[in-house]
């Protein structure tokens, strides 16, 4: 987490709009004053966003009786998670308890000139900005400065992941295709898929193998644990619109 320059940022209204909330009644500044609310932008359909939800999942179980308000913000990034009944569906099928907003028309992002995937942001009981980060990682950080603000006792989580382990180290991996052809050689530690498929799904096939496409969303194509060179041979089933495939950073083998 990086601590805000100032402490005479103020946290941006919500929109009042009910059909945009999911989990949650519409939440106005008012209703805010005197809890410390965790701001996340994310986007189901990538895979950095849905690797910090472990981590927002827990924080809201362990602090929202304490005062912490937890909230995701659902800004999409690919064609797939801009429909918004697939991102209702997705905040049920990954058991995210805690208010989500739905930002499709990007007007929370640009408010906040939000600068990605996923984009956290911490803010006092007094409504003013005092630590924010962008991406995956300081997780630690992040809950300290919740139990600073929230006065109360920290030991931070365990990492849910080794790429989690304070000095794990990564190779930077093979640029993401946002367009056809999605096949060839890659180095990653893993590869994933944007998926929508047709009603009722679908399937792809992947160096072979056939693989399921149940919902919208990212899909693994391959996972390898470490840095690897591989290729990737992907097939569309009928119906199956692939709107990305995405590399994700391996951990160097020497990593511990």
């Amino acid at each position: 987490m990086t601590r805000a320059p100032v402490d005479s940022i103020a946290l941006p209204p919500f929109p009042s709009a009910e059909q945009r909330w999911v989990n949650s009644e519409p939440l106005t500044i008012g209703a805010l004053r005197g809890r410390v609310v965790l701001v996340e932008f994310w986007d189901f359909c990538r895979v950095n966003s849905l690797r910090t939800l472990p981590y927002l999942r827990a924080w809201h179980e362990r602090y929202a009786a304490d005062g912490l308000l937890v909230v995701s913000v659902h800004t999409p990034g690919f064609r797939a998670s801009a429909n918004d009944d697939a991102a209702r569906g997705a905040v049920a099928r990954l058991s995210i308890e805690h208010p989500v907003l739905l930002d499709t028309d990007y007007a929370l992002w640009h408010e906040y000139e939000n600068a990605g995937w996923p984009g956290r942001y911490l803010w006092t009981a007094e409504g003013t900005l005092f630590d924010y980060h962008y991406g995956e990682g300081d997780y630690g950080e992040c809950e300290r400065a919740i139990c600073e603000l929230l006065d109360t006792e920290c030991v931070p989580l365990e990492p849910f992941s080794p790429a989690d382990e304070p000095g794990a180290r990564f190779a930077p991996p093979t640029p993401d295709r946002l367009q056809e052809p999605f096949s060839g050689p890659y180095e990653a530690g893993a590869a994933w898929a944007v998926l929508e498929p047709a009603a009722g799904g679908g399937s792809v096939e992947v160096n072979g193998t056939m693989l399921s496409v149940e919902h919208t969303g990212v899909h693994p194509l391959a996972e390898h644990g470490v840095h690897t060179h591989a290729e990737l041979e992907l097939t569309l089933g009928p119906g199956v619109r692939c709107d990305a495939v995405c590399f994700t950073p391996g951990l160097l083998a020497s990593s511990t």
